[in-house]
């Protein structure tokens, strides 16, 4: 049978206790909602919902084909200047996801013969990218700028470039983002970071890690991001200078060859910006939940992550376990993320929580509470 093999893959995840499933939500679920990315708690928010509405209203439900054809609106060239403006770099490009966003920054930044280097902790977007680019991978001890400075020695006389994360979706740890660019400027290398989970959270404002670091607008720095976690709409970008985006736009296939950012994702990532530069406070209070969530847990016995942005990540005994407690946590009231082999890199479950900026002192006792009550 042309796929049996798939049955076999399917008992053996079922042995190890990985199997994964669809859990579709209502519109308004009663769960209290520590398992999104919604960072700003801003998905839900008028603002950006209008500005969904106003954008598909104008200029209909979809971007009618791929950016360089028809699917370029006045709208993407808006969301475009203001994020490049905000994060402080020359220039943006929008992208349908995240994801291929990554996959463009790695692919086109790293040519036949050139070598990546590529922190051992990065998310699946990173590493695809990394694997479809036509240069050489050499995976590194994660957040090791040494590491990374002793992988770049060997690379000359040849292009090279170094990618991370800035925060990493795991544990929430922030990578040392000064020691790589440092490590990347000794040999002339480019720096590719990927801001998802920083954007919203850290740097003045919201504007990011780079920004915090220093580093934004810098000409050998690459900034790719995620409009679906602190913006609460969907979508992705590529920030750096404009020769770098320009180049992007001629040899990202992930670009040419996908249907642009539909309208409505597009308003509410603007509608949300605009919200974000007028109540810069947001920012803050997510890394402040966050620190009273990992607080509390760890003083209650609990092995969690100190969080560096938004992320609070809680050890579980084995994957049967992860899955156990976040089940037994959703049927007590709350929704957490579970994080178990392949999707953790050092093989360790966990649950991971969400520490959004909207939360309430009452939800958070809740999810602690809930979070302490069900630990197997």
């Amino acid at each position: 049978m042309a796929f049996g093999w798939i049955d076999e893959q399917a008992s053996a995840r079922r042995r190890a206790g990985l199997v994964r499933t669809l859990r579709p939500r209502p519109a308004d679920s009663p769960l209290l909602d520590l398992a999104s990315n919604d960072y700003l708690g801003l998905a839900r928010h008028p603002e950006v919902t209008e500005g969904a509405a106003e954008a598909a209203r104008r200029w209909g439900g979809g971007a009618t084909g791929s950016r360089l054809v028809t699917g370029t609106t006045e709208l993407h060239g808006e969301l475009e200047r203001e994020l490049a403006d905000f994060c402080g770099f020359e220039a943006a490009l929008v992208f349908s996801s995240g994801y291929a966003a990554n996959l463009a920054a790695v692919t086109a930044l790293a040519p036949h013969g050139s070598l990546i280097v590529s922190d051992a902790g990065n998310h699946a977007s990173l590493i695809d990218g990394c694997r479809l680019a036509r240069g050489t991978t050499q995976v590194v001890a994660h957040a090791d700028p040494d590491a990374v400075r002793k992988a770049l020695g060997t690379a000359a006389p040849r292009p090279a470039v170094a990618v991370s994360d800035t925060v990493f979706s795991v544990d929430g740890d922030a990578a040392p983002l000064a020691g790589l660019a440092a490590a990347c400027r000794e040999y002339g290398a480019g720096l590719v970071v990927d801001d998802a989970h920083g954007l919203g959270v850290l740097g003045d404002g919201g504007r990011g890690a780079p920004h915090a670091a220093g580093l934004a607008g810098a000409p050998d720095v690459v900034v790719t991001l995620t409009l679906s976690k602190s913006l609460g709409s969907q979508g992705g970008a590529v920030l750096g200078p404009a020769p770098v985006i320009d180049h992007l736009v001629n040899a990202a296939r992930t670009f040419i060859f996908d249907t642009g950012l539909a309208p409505a994702a597009t308003g509410a990532a603007l509608a949300a910006l605009r919200l974000l530069r007028r109540e810069p406070e947001r920012a803050a209070r997510a890394r402040e939940v966050a620190g009273e969530l990992h607080a509390r847990l760890t003083a209650s016995g609990h092995e969690a992550v100190r969080p560096d942005a938004a992320v609070v990540s809680v050890r579980a005994p084995s994957p049967d376990q992860a899955l156990r407690w976040a089940a037994d946590c959703r049927a007590a009231g709350l929704a957490v993320g579970c994080f178990r082999p392949p999707s953790v890199p050092d093989g360790v479950s966990r649950l991971r929580l969400t520490a959004r900026a909207d939360l309430t002192q009452g939800q958070i006792d809740r999810a602690v509470g809930i979070i302490g009550d069900t630990r197997p």
